[in-house]
């Protein structure tokens, strides 16, 4: 501890994780492990598979492809220390560690809403605009598209951990929580939130807002082009094309608005750990599954790859 002139500044904090839970943290143990090692199994397949086969060299797999890395690193950036704190008798993560966890935890997170946009625009493009296709989504385009993801992203998720790590923190240390995140942080400061709080709901709802209008408007078109075809089957194939981003908008969207604009007041740490669980551990496990079920190309691409493995 930092002495200070009326009180003492914390210098670590105790994650308390699932400690909650001792009869069954074996078994959380290894279904977090097994959940994490599937995550980066996929997210790292889709990957490779899409560098490897140049059919799958377009705009809507290379954002594909960057959002399978940012998933790889979202997961990474939290789990790790869950599943090595799990069987520790000291839980505990330096403040600077502390920090950088909620820097690139938040940073990743809001990377992919806006990368989710992006996508949402390819899609808008290819269904609305199919003859002007590779004109509008050239691969300039594409790549200033998912720059201007991250630099926002993290922009913005610097924002938010200046004001929330420059606030006072004199004790007690204990997070109730299994990585370092918004609502349990704040419950532990000693000084007024106020300002804090109004700066994460302004980052959420400016990151949030702009990237449901810019969905709103991207699948507006969607759904008019859709419209004008005369074939139920050419209807179909072209929502089909969306059904996958969709679901995936839908998973991300609906538990980060959940978890960062609610008043303090309707915080519950222990349910919320929950939730939290959903979005950070299970939805970048899914996503590269739900793309790759319902896309045709990647399990053609796949199956390609399986063949060439056999033969060899």
């Amino acid at each position: 501890m930092i002495v200070g002139r009326n009180s003492s500044q914390i210098t670590q904090f105790v994650l308390l994780g699932f400690s909650d839970f001792p009869r069954i943290t074996a078994v959380l143990f290894f279904i977090f492990l097994l959940i994490y090692i599937t995550s980066l199994t996929w997210n790292l397949s889709l990957l490779v598979l899409i560098r490897m086969d140049s059919h799958l060299h377009t705009p809507m797999y290379f954002f594909l492809s960057n959002l399978s890395f940012i998933d790889l690193c979202y997961v990474s950036s939290t789990v790790p220390k869950m599943l090595y704190n799990f069987f520790r008798e000291q839980k505990t993560i330096s403040f600077s560690g502390c920090a950088a966890q909620f820097f690139f935890f938040v940073g990743m997170g809001l990377t992919e809403c806006l990368l989710l946009t992006a996508m949402a625009c390819d899609r808008s493009a290819a269904i609305s605009r199919p003859l002007l296709y590779t004109t509008i989504m050239s691969p300039g385009v594409c790549m200033r598209m998912v720059a201007g993801a991250y630099v926002g992203g993290f922009l913005s998720s610097l924002v938010q951990a200046s004001s929330l790590f420059s606030l006072n923190f004199c004790g007690p240390n204990v997070i109730n929580h299994f990585f370092c995140d918004l609502p349990p942080i704040l419950a532990l400061s000693c000084s007024d939130t106020f300002l804090s709080q109004v700066m994460n709901c302004l980052v959420v709802s400016a990151v949030g807002g702009t990237s449901c209008l810019i969905l709103l408007i991207s699948y507006s078109h969607i759904v008019s082009a859709v419209l004008k075809i005369c074939s139920v089957e050419g209807r179909w194939k072209a929502f089909n094309t969306c059904a996958s981003h969709l679901t995936v908008v839908t998973l991300l969207f609906g538990t980060a608005l959940f978890m960062y604009l609610r008043p303090s007041s309707s915080y519950s740490l222990s349910r919320d750990k929950v939730v939290s669980v959903c979005y950070s551990l299970v939805i970048p496990m899914l996503n590269p599954l739900i793309y790759s079920l319902r896309n045709k190309e990647i399990k053609d691409a796949l199956w390609k790859l399986m063949e060439k493995k056999v033969f060899s």
